[in-house]
């Protein structure tokens, strides 16, 4: 009988680690389905996990249409998350969402808005002239003007700037017309004396920027026409650690990233080198937070999330890929992103032993996690229907005005 009483007191205890087992992995955060050391794959394993239920990507201003495309093409240039990037196109053409994006197609039409939607949904494998219901093509050429510029129609005024005009000709590429020449010529006729290209057009000095001019030279490339002079000007900005400045910022990430990945689609694989390991120094490794891990910094003073580090992020990864805007495939991406691979216990770097090589290919990340004190963050307006956000330079968002976010 005692060894009866035993044994159940045994089984009992058996019983019970297992169901703490159980309940211990059923409570554990689901694991990712693959682990890398890459950069950016690494990087694209952050952005999707920021991506609310795997779908669009949120601000302190709500959930934000421009900065999920962002998510998206950053998604096509590295080959994975599929999954979050087909939901994200999903999410974008509701009703709830696409007018307040692009405009209600009476009162309110926004070029850049309908540029960008209009790539997003090629590199997806969709049809832009059915999206949502919206011939996204059609309304964007109908707000081209006889000079080839693309405008807004807005009663809250004309946002478009250089990307706009770069994202419609990068779009209207990919279409069977192809784009317009005159959309090109117009760029062309923008370009500055040093060879530079400005974000705002028709001011009364012409002052290049580095993100404008990468922005453009993408579209020339795409649309075949020669952008050296652009190329010289841009690699000349770089800085001696390899990163480029723009918008009254020191050198950052998205900036970076934009120039990086036009110097490589250009075949200029030196000045795009240094660009990818400036942009692997600011990467978040091992040694940071878990819920950091990946995620690219939006300067040297680290992780700071006031500092719209999901923008800095996917356009970081342009630049690590180096993937023309105009070559963008998303079709064929894994349905997951990998996570950062890091060991369970960190190998302390032997005393007096070089640090870690920047990561990439087969190289472990380079800390950039710390906490740092919040950085002056930029104001924002709401400019009209759908909530539309005019962004402070310290988030950055620049690509097309308010509407294309």
């Amino acid at each position: 009988m005692q060894m009866r009483n035993r044994r159940h007191r045994l089984a009992a205890a058996l019983a019970g680690l297992g169901a703490a087992v159980m309940i211990g992995l059923a409570g554990a955060p689901a694991q990712a389905a693959s682990t890398t050391e890459e950069s950016a794959p690494a990087a694209a394993g952050w952005l999707a996990d920021q991506l609310v239920d795997g779908t669009f990507v949120e601000t302190e201003f709500g959930p934000s249409a421009g900065l999920t495309i962002d998510a998206v093409l950053a998604f096509a240039a590295t080959g994975v998350a599929g999954d979050q990037a087909g939901n994200a196109m999903t999410w974008l053409a509701t009703p709830e969402v696409l007018p307040g994006y692009v405009g209600d197609g009476e009162v309110e039409i926004y070029a850049g808005a309908h540029a960008k939607l209009a790539l997003a949904a090629q590199v997806q494998g969709l049809d832009p002239t059915s999206f949502g219901g919206v011939d996204l093509p059609a309304r964007l050429l109908a707000l081209q003007d006889e000079d080839g510029r693309f405008r807004d129609q807005s009663e809250f005024g004309d946002f478009s700037n250089a990307f706009t005009q770069s994202f419609a000709v990068l779009a209207l590429v990919r279409t069977p017309t192809g784009a317009p020449a005159e959309a090109v010529d117009f760029l062309l006729a923008e370009q500055c004396p040093g060879g530079g290209f400005p974000e705002q057009f028709g001011q009364e000095s012409c002052s290049s920027d580095v993100d404008a001019t990468a922005m453009v030279v993408q579209a020339l490339l795409a649309a075949g026409a020669d952008p050296a002079a652009a190329l010289d000007w841009l690699a000349g900005q770089q800085q001696p650690g390899g990163g480029f400045t723009g918008a009254g910022l020191g050198a950052n990430a998205n900036s970076t990233g934009l120039a990086g990945q036009a110097l490589r689609a250009a075949g200029r694989d030196a000045p795009a080198d240094a660009a990818v390991s400036f942009l692997q120094s600011l990467q978040v490794g091992c040694d940071g937070p878990e819920e950091q891990r990946g995620a690219v910094a939006l300067d040297d003073t680290g992780f700071d999330p006031t500092a719209n580090v999901e923008l800095a992020t996917a356009q970081a990864i342009l630049g690590m890929t180096g993937v023309a805007m105009g070559e963008l495939d998303g079709t064929g991406a894994q349905s997951e992103a990998p996570s950062l691979r890091c060991e369970t216990t960190p190998t302390p770097t032997p005393t007096g032993s070089a640090a870690p090589a920047p990561g990439g290919k087969g190289g472990e990340l380079p800390v950039t996690g710390s906490p740092v004190l919040l950085l002056a963050g930029g104001g924002a307006a709401l400019a009209g229907a759908g909530g539309l956000a005019i962004w402070g330079t310290r988030l950055r968002r620049r690509d097309s005005g308010p509407a294309a976010g």
